[in-house]
């Protein structure tokens, strides 16, 4: 069974940081792209971060250019997202995602490239 889960959500002060991860299990994701998502309540999903399947390439949504930072460890079938200067509008349920493409040159943002996703940890930020 293939799966992905998402660690180290939490409640958090403005100016703070935390770090997500997200490992996978029941196949490796290696040669795929990864991204991170965000659902804040009575809003719709939104595209964070995502890195391509070597971690040479990464995009960011603009509302977290400069302080956050996406990563894997491809060894470790894990991607970790670092979340600095957090604000409250950051505030959202925090899903992790893997590209149904493989071996992709780009990381992409756009929600129908994403076949398998986690079940998401809750970050809150307190102003």
């Amino acid at each position: 069974q293939v799966q992905l889960v998402e660690s180290g959500g939490g409640l958090v002060q403005t100016g703070g940081s935390l770090r997500l991860s997200c490992a996978a299990s029941g196949r490796t994701f290696s040669s795929n792209a990864m991204g991170w998502f965000r659902q804040a309540p009575g809003k719709e999903r939104e595209f964070v971060a995502a890195i391509n399947w070597s971690g040479g390439s990464t995009n960011y949504a603009d509302s977290v250019k400069g302080r956050f930072t996406i990563s894997r460890d491809n060894t470790k079938n894990t991607v970790y997202l670092q979340m600095n200067s957090l604000k409250p509008e950051d505030t959202a349920v925090y899903y992790c995602a893997a590209d149904r493409d493989r071996y992709s040159t780009w990381a992409p943002a756009a929600t129908i490239r994403y076949d398998y996703w986690g079940q998401g940890t809750q970050v809150t930020v307190s102003s």
